[in-house]
């Protein structure tokens, strides 16, 4: 596969875990900020390789081979995000771009070795979670922070939002994966919510709630 047919088959499947419907190109094209035509000769592309169902009109899905190959695509993503926090000491805001050039390497040897080198983690920097070689995932008992209810309590296992700014935003307020967040009370005008992390007292919006998943404690 060349670079863009990785990057389009990833943008597929992280578009099917938040969907159950077969994928339309506008989506696509949206996500992939191009044009829905570039985007429908590509869906062409992938599917005379046997790494999605394509219909016109009838949006698209991955075949179990275009399945793998995109798990592996965000196997090697996740796996070098890992390595550049914990070996290479970047910021959990620093390494998506990187990672972004890393997941074209090709050689599946220097994947698996770089796992073990790692300790074959289950998550990312970010809580997403790594498939395994054989494309196997631990999933992660977690909800958004928006979800809970006063007095209720969690510790911080993601984000949704794993843009720079958002990253860098948590960073200032000390809230980071593996933070203990308690809600102390909830603003029924804006749902903004009065918080407790690791006893240090916050006042958060509902969009940056929104972006945070946690597993109740």
């Amino acid at each position: 596969m060349t670079f863009s047919e990785e990057n389009y088959l990833k943008t597929i499947y992280h578009l099917t875990i938040i969907s159950d419907s077969e994928i339309s190109t506008n989506a696509i094209a949206e996500k992939m900020e191009t044009k829905a035509s570039s985007v429908t000769d590509m869906l062409k592309k992938l599917a005379e390789k046997d790494l999605v169902n394509y219909k016109k009109y009838q949006g698209v899905s991955l075949t179990e081979h275009g399945k793998i190959a995109a798990k592996m695509i965000v196997r090697k993503h996740r796996l070098w995000e890992v390595f550049l926090v914990d070996k290479l000491d970047f910021s959990w805001d620093e390494v998506h771009d990187i990672a972004e050039q890393l997941e074209h390497i090709k050689s599946e040897k220097l994947i698996n070795k770089l796992d073990d080198f790692l300790g074959n983690p289950t998550e990312d920097p970010h809580g997403d979670p790594i498939p395994d070689a054989n494309g196997q995932i631990v999933k992660i008992e977690k909800q958004l922070l928006s979800e809970l209810h006063e007095n209720q309590a969690g510790i911080c296992v993601g984000v949704k939002d794993t843009s720079s700014e958002f990253l860098k935003y948590l960073d200032k307020q000390g809230i980071a994966l593996g933070s203990k967040i308690e809600i102390i009370g909830k603003e029924t005008f804006d749902l903004s919510l009065k918080i407790k992390v690791d006893n240090k007292d916050l006042t958060i919006s509902n969009k940056i709630a929104s972006n945070l998943f946690v597993k109740l404690t």
